[in-house]
């Protein structure tokens, strides 16, 4: 079948299954008040999380309930549309699947051939939605960890021409800029390759730095991979992405004469430039299996009074993983903390707002689609958004609130990153708690969630983690633990007797800080040495007003 041929098709969600709804018992109803109550949030999450909708998967009968659901509550508010004079917004996505007895991998080096096995030595994809790619005769460039930052006087493409060429880059990042996670993303080396031109990025694998094994790329590698669609990208991904074992580069790095731990050493150097790697070139051809399908986001929105063109946004992500045939128990992954207690604080804010008087700047509540999927939902809004990201204050987002009871403590997960934290810091206080950063191992979390869009935007962004240290002397990680034993299984159910105290707290604190923020006239900006402070600087050129 040709990839015409499958434009419409239902997607394969991670092999989702359709579950039987029409026998499914609906949620008991309930009375939602005005104020942020924990009797409205355990309603929310209990109704998304319950058989009824079949774990949200998108494309499915379950996001079907899903969006109808949120629709309804935020209509009832008196709440408008958000998208226009709609309140979903059409998110088109594709998901590839490589078949690797169709596809080859191979360096060309002089007059030889080395090729490379599919999920022994690389695993590769493409994000352009075509069945049939290939690239041939692409001239192979060493980048060094594949850096452009500014802020850092770090600039490993400085220099050299790598359109239509095939960089070859780290994992990580250099000693210089140690614990700058933003820059040791994988997907920001293939976003920068793309941005440099080229046709092609290999990644060298490297699973101290990572934190992930080569076992768990290579399962994923044989998954769909999911994508906007090529066209409809502004920002479209390099054409061929892969990732390369350190064993495997290092044959190929020898026999090119440039070893990789001599090319490691160089590329750690302050001034590095980009090497050629002369002789070298990638023939690539991949066959993949492509489904085109369309999810939704579901955007409401409140007028602002005086000022409608700005806004202050919250989001939550509403998908999760469906119902898996081969899954324990009944195989549907209810998400009640992953993420329905995040569209629950959602809707308790929205309802907040809606009984208060319009503030002066509007706010916008935006439920999205494909997070699990890669951040896409989120991504297609801040390429198609209600209110432009020079003109969005703030993106505060829900996502994984683990209700731990009453806190001394709220974690803000990228806390110190923006001046946010300054109009924070005094109303986590008048609840007698102080804010503070992750842990340090939990510093990969400010990239594993939807406010990395709006801050790849320049949005400034909050997103709140909870209380870890406890007002009752309980086990601070207790909850966390319990909630990482279930994290994506079936087990992720809802509980009525979890204490959401704390979780209250959490959701007015967010609310407080967004109607601070609706009312004034201040822009609260990145911090000074982040990458995002010069994407805000640049999306409100020339000036930005009450810089703090």
């Amino acid at each position: 079948m040709t990839f015409a041929q499958r434009r419409g098709r239902p997607l394969a969600f991670a092999l989702l299954a359709a579950a039987s709804l029409a026998t499914a018992a609906e949620p008991a109803a309930h009375a939602f008040s005005e104020r942020i109550t924990r009797g409205d949030l355990a309603a929310h999450v209990a109704t998304l999380a319950s058989d009824a909708f079949a774990g949200r998967a998108p494309d499915t009968a379950g996001e079907e309930r899903t969006v109808e659901y949120l629709r309804a509550r935020f209509e009832a508010m008196g709440l408008e549309p958000g998208n226009g004079d709609r309140w979903f917004q059409p998110v088109p996505v594709i998901a590839s699947t490589v078949d690797p007895a169709s596809s080859r991998f191979v360096i060309a080096i002089g007059g030889r051939e080395l090729e490379l096995r599919f999920g022994d030595d690389v695993v590769f994809s493409t994000g352009t939605g075509q069945s049939r790619l290939r690239l041939t005769g692409s001239a192979l460039v060493f980048a060094g960890y594949g850096i452009d930052a500014p802020e850092r006087d770090w600039h490993d493409y400085e220099g050299v021409d790598v359109v239509g060429k095939t960089v070859v880059v780290l994992a990580g990042v250099p000693a210089p800029l140690a614990g700058d996670e933003w820059y040791g993303r994988t997907a920001y080396k293939l976003e920068e390759a793309a941005r440099q031109g080229a046709a092609a990025a290999i990644v060298v694998h490297d699973e101290h730095g990572e934190g992930r094994s080569w076992d768990v790329l290579r399962t994923r590698a044989a998954a769909p991979q999911f994508d906007l669609p090529y066209d409809d990208d502004p920002r479209p991904p390099v054409p061929v992405r892969a990732r390369i074992t350190a064993a495997a580069a290092s044959r190929v790095l020898d026999a090119l004469g440039s070893p990789l731990a001599a090319l490691r050493e160089r590329a750690a150097r302050h001034g590095f430039r980009a090497i050629a790697l002369q002789g070298g070139a990638l023939d690539v051809a991949i066959a993949s299996d492509v489904v085109i399908g369309r999810s939704r986001n579901v955007v409401a929105m409140r007028r602002g009074a005086t000022h409608p063109d700005e806004a202050v946004l919250y989001s939550a992500h509403w998908d999760h993983l469906g119902t898996r045939a081969a899954g324990e128990g009944d195989g549907i992954h209810r998400g009640a903390l992953d993420n329905a207690i995040g569209v629950a604080a959602l809707l308790e804010v929205a309802g907040r707002f809606a009984a208060e008087p319009a503030p002066p700047r509007s706010v916008v509540f935006l439920a999205t689609t494909l997070e699990e999927s890669g951040l896409l939902g989120s991504k297609y809004y801040t390429l198609h958004p209600r209110v432009p990201a020079a003109k969005t204050v703030v993106d505060v987002n829900f996502d994984v609130m683990v209700p731990s009871g009453p806190a001394r403590n709220v974690v803000v997960v990228g806390f110190g990153l923006s001046a946010v934290d300054d109009w924070l810091r005094p109303l986590a206080q008048l609840q007698d708690r102080m804010p503070e950063g992750e842990g340090r191992d939990e510093r990969d979390a400010f990239f594993r969630s939807d406010h990395l869009n709006f801050a790849a935007a320049g949005v400034p962004v909050l997103y709140l983690r909870g209380g870890t240290r406890s007002r009752e002397g309980r086990d601070p990680f207790a909850a966390w633990n319990a909630f990482g034993r279930r994290y994506h299984t079936p087990r992720d159910a809802f509980d009525p007797s979890w204490d959401l105290r704390g979780t209250v707290q959490d959701v007015e604190l967010a609310w407080e800080l967004g109607a601070r923020l609706a009312a004034s006239r201040e822009w609260p900006n990145w911090r000074s040495g982040t990458p995002y402070r010069a994407i805000r600087d640049a999306s409100r050129a020339p000036a930005i007003v009450g810089q703090r």
